[in-house]
């Protein structure tokens, strides 16, 4: 037992002696009497000593309620003493009188002492309960909060039975936007009308909360029919658009909402909120201002998408990367005169990908610089090893749109060649045409700057760019290499016309060196041959393949040449 419950006893055993001893004071009169009586026995005194008992005991429950009752026998045993000595003289009377007036003062200092007592408990509770609606309450609209909503939810869920229980989650669009034009008052008056418009658009039974900033969440249980959810969802975005004037200024609430819907106890509250949260994402995703149910289908793919970022990010940290090579080949001889340097990414559970299952992800999240250059200094390092044996032999690297738009650029390419030792005139790097034609003047001045290192620049996907003709003239690239597209098309007979024979044309006119992409087969090797396109890539020759295949490739090359 804690000290502070034995203090406690005992000073309820004191106060309960203290009004024993006050009643026995003052019927101490009837009982000494009695007891001075001849033919007094145990039994006369017996029978005021438990009346006396009876009444203490009523009296301390009565101070249980109205603790200054407890001072009413002590305060009359008090008088009754002093009135006892009323006319006594001498020494004994004098030593009473004292005993009787330390009595009272101590008497009115404790009756002052529990008066005060009595004021700090009102002002205490007064004080609870005020902290205890600042814990539920939101203090700018006067909703509920956070907490109250979870405790709310949790009643509504296990209250459920087999209705359903439905979270409207809103969020204004736009209010940072009123926040830093108009200013913070105009920002917390647009709140607090949210507040009220969101009230008058449920029922009694039904909960609203700001959870915080620009979010509100609306509970709505014990539901027969799922519609009633989207019913009042579309209501309140309704109600939200009226205008709304604040001083001189006009304003309009518009809001998105994700509706979570889920019948008896199924969910618990943090999965129906985090439900009602993909759906509020997916209202935004869809233009905002609209509502928005929660859709698993939608959700697993934004949470697939989580997952790939996350994995994307520590494969890039852990360089669970490998660069693959695909041979170009000299058409009049069919030899490896140079390779295309191709990311892989070696994921621990799906196995080897292929860059469009991860290229196009890492652009959008903005991996692509750091990537492109751990790529570029991976292939230049086994470039150069290659190139001991096979002096002319080339790399070609793409570069991606963000590494194009980046400051850091040509920096990073001629730290690379610095630190790996690769012949610039040997390293080709390749942008796609609709990479280059987004800013031609921009690429222009980018491409430039690379060419004063040495390198050589091949337009990929040449021929596909709306307006690759007209502004070819423009870049400063050397390589042009024919889509597969057009080379896939071309027509067996020697003397039909085709694209790719345009492509060639026009690559000579400029003075570029074309290499055919996507050769599969013999026959369209044949046609290029005929059309005297030098260089090809594609299955045909080769597919891509790690850095060790190439090795092979060439040792038996120079074998069969030697």
């Amino acid at each position: 037992m804690s000290s502070s419950k034995v203090l406690d006893r005992v000073r309820r055993c004191i106060d309960e002696a203290m009004i024993f001893a006050s009643l026995m004071v003052l019927a101490w009169p009837v009982v000494f009497g009695r007891l001075n009586a001849e033919n007094a026995g145990l039994l006369d005194w017996l029978l005021p000593a438990g009346i006396v008992l009876a009444v203490s005991v009523l009296v301390s429950k009565l101070a249980d309620r109205w603790p200054l009752a407890q001072y009413a026998p002590v305060s009359a045993a008090v008088v009754m003493a002093a009135l006892l000595n009323a006319g006594e003289s001498g020494a004994q009377a004098e030593l009473t009188w004292l005993i009787i007036m330390v009595a009272g003062a101590i008497l009115v200092r404790q009756f002052l002492g529990a008066r005060t007592n009595q004021g700090l408990m009102r002002d205490l509770t007064r004080q609870r309960a005020q902290l205890a609606r600042q814990a539920f309450r939101d203090s700018l609209t006067g909703l509920g909060n956070r907490a109250m909503f979870m405790d709310h939810a949790r009643d509504a869920l296990a209250d459920a039975d087999d209705t359903m229980t439905a979270v409207i989650l809103l969020d204004l669009d736009g209010f940072k936007g009123v926040n830093d034009t108009y200013g913070h008052a105009a920002g917390d008056e647009l709140l607090r009308v949210t507040a009220e418009r969101l009230n008058a658009n449920v029922r009694a039974n039904d909960t609203v909360s700001r959870l915080g900033g620009d979010e509100f969440v609306v509970l709505l249980p014990r539901l027969t029919d799922d519609q009633i959810a989207d019913t009042v969802a579309n209501r309140i975005l309704r109600d939200l658009l009226q205008p709304l004037v604040v001083g001189d200024i006009v304003l309009t609430i518009r809001a998105s909402a994700g509706i979570a819907i889920t019948r008896g106890a199924q969910h618990d509250v943090d999965t129906i909120l985090r439900e009602a949260d993909a759906a509020l994402y997916q209202a935004k995703d869809d233009g905002k201002g609209v509502a928005r149910r929660f859709d698993p289908a939608r959700f697993a793919q934004a949470e697939q998408r989580r997952h790939d970022e996350d994995d994307l990010r520590q494969a890039l940290a852990l360089r669970q990367f490998e660069v693959f090579y695909q041979p170009i080949v000299d058409l009049a001889g069919e030899h490896t005169v140079g390779v295309e340097a191709l990311v892989r990414w070696r994921h621990p559970s799906r196995g080897l990908l292929p860059p469009a299952a991860f290229l196009e992800l890492a652009e959008e999240l903005g991996l692509m610089p750091e990537l492109g250059i751990w790529v570029l200094e991976q292939a230049c390092a086994q470039a150069v090893s290659w190139q001991r044996d096979n002096p002319d032999f080339e790399l070609n690297v793409n570069l991606s749109a963000s590494q194009l738009g980046s400051p850091a650029l040509t920096d990073d390419i001629r730290a690379v060649i610095e630190r790996t030792g690769i012949p610039p005139r040997l390293l080709v790097l390749e942008l796609t045409e609709s990479v280059a034609l987004v800013d031609l003047k921009e690429s222009a001045r980018v491409l430039g700057s690379l060419k004063t290192l040495g390198v050589r620049i091949a337009l990929d996907d040449f021929g596909t760019g709306f307006s690759s003709l007209s502004h070819l003239g423009a870049l400063p690239v050397d390589v042009v290499k024919i889509d597969r597209s057009f080379v896939q098309a071309m027509p067996e007979s020697a003397t039909g016309a085709s694209v790719a024979e345009a492509v060639l044309q026009i690559a000579r006119t400029f003075g570029l060196a074309p290499v055919a992409e996507g050769v599969e087969d013999e026959a369209q090797a044949a046609r290029l041959r005929d059309l005297e396109c030098a260089q090809a890539q594609g299955y045909h020759f080769a597919k891509p393949m790690p850095a060790s295949g190439v090795t092979e490739l060439l040792t038996l090359q120079a074998a069969v040449q030697a």
